[in-house]
């Protein structure tokens, strides 16, 4: 069966050369991305790729860290460019293997931002690739509106990747995360709180249509249900500063679950068949898509991927519906013909 993994990364080697240039010494997770020779070997990617039959395929996008954390806005927007250019390349010339591509938009200038969508839309991408947070700030803040309206516009969903890193402390009393606390549990909270974020503030009320993807799962919203629905119906009660069922959700134009439900989330969940479980049934069944987050395993690409189709694979769901999974969702979600 056909496999579209939707959300695995990549450092094209021109990008990764300016990468290098700009910021010469590669460390903590910038180092450990460079480190993985499916990064930026294309025959070692190719080799992997392989191992999992002519239907496997991937689109592709660039690896952590934010760019408005490696680089000031007009370097940030120089590396994106290059990015956009060096995968639409890629694609163009092994359409077999990399039907699509998203760009990364330079959140660090709004403005710029918007732009760099448009030229790599224009250059092919089937949408953008965003984070949870744009150098700490949350992406509800007016200045980040222009580039939502844009992407529901044109009707392309967004990627939203989780960003944290060891200065997102643990406890208040410290200084940094210990135990890398900050990527295990941090990750999927950063997603949740950017999902919610979005979804309190009317952001998906302000543009119908808009599309956005995340990734490991939908973070820890699956999980909590019952904290996200019921318990978020409660919302002010536990505030007495603020009438927040007033302040926001009357001003909600649907019950506030509705709006998490209509997320996307991918199957990136590092060999967790209960986290896809979950998701399917919170999301849905159109809603989830096949992503093996390669090649960050312990075996630098193939495990996750090899993980992660077996747990589909054997899971006890339609054929129909592992179809869905596997590439459907993603040709119906990025217009790919099937």
């Amino acid at each position: 069966m056909k496999k579209i993994d939707m959300f695995n990364h990549i450092w094209p080697q021109p990008f990764y050369q300016a990468l290098i240039g700009h910021i010469g010494t590669m460390t903590d997770i910038t180092k450990r991305s460079g480190d993985v020779p499916m990064m930026t070997d294309l025959d070692r990617r190719f080799q992997v790729m392989d191992m999992f039959g002519e239907g496997y395929q991937q689109v592709l996008s660039l690896a952590s860290p934010p760019l408005e954390l490696l680089a000031g806005p007009d370097k940030a927007v120089e590396l994106a460019r290059i990015g956009t250019d060096s995968m639409a390349e890629l694609c163009q010339k092994y359409p077999d293997r990399f039907p699509a591509f998203i760009g990364t938009a330079p959140m660090g200038d709004p403005e710029a931002a918007v732009a760099e969508s448009r030229h790599a839309i224009e250059a092919g991408a089937s949408g953008m690739q965003i984070f949870t947070n744009v150098g700490g700030k949350p992406l509800d803040r007016p200045e980040f509106d222009p580039f939502f309206a844009y992407m529901a516009e044109v009707g392309k969903p967004v990627w939203m990747h989780p960003a944290r890193g060891a200065n997102f402390t643990d406890y208040l009393a410290e200084e940094k995360s210990e135990y890398e606390i900050w990527w295990t549990f941090g990750w999927p909270y950063e997603t949740s709180a950017a999902m919610a974020r979005m979804v309190f503030s009317g952001l998906f009320d302000k543009h119908p249509g808009l599309k956005v993807i995340t990734h490991h799962a939908g973070g820890m919203i699956p999980f909590f249900e019952g904290r996200v629905g019921p318990g978020w119906d409660q919302m002010g009660k536990r505030t007495s500063d603020r009438d927040l069922k007033a302040e926001v959700l009357d001003k909600l134009q649907r019950p506030h679950l509705e709006y998490f439900k209509e997320f996307y989330a991918d199957t990136a969940s590092f060999g967790s068949q209960k986290a896809i479980e979950h998701a399917i049934e919170f999301f849905g069944e159109d809603r989830v898509i096949f992503a093996s987050d390669a090649p960050f395993d312990p075996e630098g690409g193939p495990k996750y991927i090899r993980d992660t189709i077996e747990i589909i694979e054997r899971m006890d769901i339609s054929d129909d519906l592992r179809a869905k999974i596997f590439h459907r969702n993603a040709e119906t979600l990025l217009g790919l013909a099937a």
